[in-house]
């Protein structure tokens, strides 16, 4: 994932409601979002390394990731895909499984994970060095730096997130409306990540429309404070053409 914007134990049905963005070369292969045979996951999945970028257990659990923007961090090391993976189909809780993950970090490509479960939620990072953090009671953000890192698409779907929590909808449409917003930051607002100026500019919007890389996956996941949730993903190919949706209850 690029971009997230995500509630939790705010809501008084869904004790995580989260929206997000997956940026991706069009090229990587992919399988949609859908219950995988060999383990109680329902996801999309990575069939180039066999992980997946963003995931929710039938018991209720939920992880997603986002790579580092930093061209001075050399990428090696295990995949992140495989991080959610390993959470989501584990058996320690959040808490166990962050103070485990906190001595292994180091060992995977530059990322930023966020796990969650029945009872707790935590950021876990690798880069400048393994950090763990509880996730408070709120509403939150994160893309391709620091946990809560102020971009402008990030502070955006955060507001936009707000004004559906404030609405008390269920209808998800503009969660997703939030996440087509192809509107780039202004060159005043873009973070300098050390890629140049015009590609920050190009990937400053929440949905980004390219023929060989952009947004390949909006999604958003409801989980309920009893465990149950929904999940949907809405694909799209080259230049954003779509290229349909899941939409998985548990």
């Amino acid at each position: 994932m690029c971009l997230i914007a995500f509630a939790w134990n705010v809501h008084p049905r869904w004790r995580l409601v989260l929206a997000g963005n997956r940026d991706e070369y069009h090229a990587r292969p992919s399988a949609p979002l859908a219950r995988w045979d060999d383990m109680p996951v329902i996801a999309g999945r990575d069939l180039e390394a066999g992980g997946t970028w963003l995931g929710v257990s039938t018991g209720g659990r939920c992880g997603v990731v986002t790579n580092v923007r930093d061209p001075r961090l050399p990428q090696v090391g295990l995949s992140r895909g495989l991080l959610v993976t390993d959470w989501l189909r584990g058996q320690p809780d959040a808490t166990a499984h962050a103070r485990a993950l906190g001595g292994m970090a180091a060992g995977y490509r530059p990322f930023n994970l966020l796990t969650f479960d029945a009872h707790a939620g935590f950021y876990l990072g690798n880069r400048p060095a393994p950090r763990v953090q509880a996730v408070t009671p709120g509403l939150h953000g994160l893309s391709n730096a620091d946990f809560n890192t102020p971009w402008p698409k990030t502070r955006q779907l955060m507001a936009r997130l707000q004004a559906w929590l404030d609405e008390g909808k269920e209808d998800v449409a503009p969660l997703f409306a939030a996440l087509a917003d192809e509107r780039p930051a202004s060159d005043e607002q873009l973070p300098d990540t050390g890629i140049g100026r015009e590609r920050e500019r190009s990937l400053s919007a929440a949905f980004i429309r390219g023929p060989a890389y952009g947004t390949r996956a909006s999604t958003v996941v409801l989980i309920g404070h009893a465990g149950s949730g929904r999940i949907i993903e809405r694909r799209f190919g080259p230049d954003g053409r779509p290229d349909g949706q899941s939409d998985v209850a548990w």
